[in-house]
C-alpha cells in the first residue's frame, strides 16, 4: 500500500519561508512524476509545481521565482517556498505519480499573516 506523508508546513509572516517535504512508502516500482498543489479556503485545488522523473519542473506563475521544487532522493520530494504572501495560505498537498497512478498525501497547512 502507497502512502505519501507531507510535513513542513505551519505559520509564518509575509515575507518569510517555509519548506515543505513529501515522502513516499510502499512498495512500488518508480515514481514518475511528483508535484505539490494547494487548496485556498472557498477555491479549487490548483497546482503549484511539478517535476517529473527526469527533473523537469514546471510552475504556476504564482509562485515562479519564489518556490523550488526538487527531488532530494528517490522517494522524496520537497519545495522551498521563499517570500510568501498573505495569498499563498491554503492547505498544501503533495500529488505522485507512482506506477502511473495517482497518489496524494493527506495535506499540511501553510498560513501566511500579513
Amino acid at each position: 500500500q502507497v502512502q505519501l506523508v507531507e510535513s513542513g508546513g505551519g505559520l509564518v509572516q509575509a515575507g518569510g519561508s517555509l519548506r515543505l517535504s513529501c515522502v513516499a512508502s510502499g512498495r512500488f516500482f518508480s515514481i514518475n512524476a511528483m508535484g505539490w498543489y494547494r487548496q485556498a479556503p472557498g477555491k479549487e485545488r490548483e497546482l503549484v509545481a511539478t517535476i517529473s522523473s527526469d527533473g523537469v519542473t514546471n510552475y504556476a506563475d504564482s509562485g515562479k521565482g519564489r518556490f523550488t521544487i526538487a527531488r532530494d532522493n528517490v522517494v522524496n520530494a520537497a519545495m522551498q517556498m521563499n517570500s510568501l504572501k498573505p495569498e499563498d495560505t491554503g492547505v498544501y498537498y503533495c500529488r505522485f505519480t507512482i506506477d502511473h497512478v495517482n497518489y496524494w498525501g493527506q495535506g499540511t497547512q501553510v498560513t501566511v499573516s500579513s
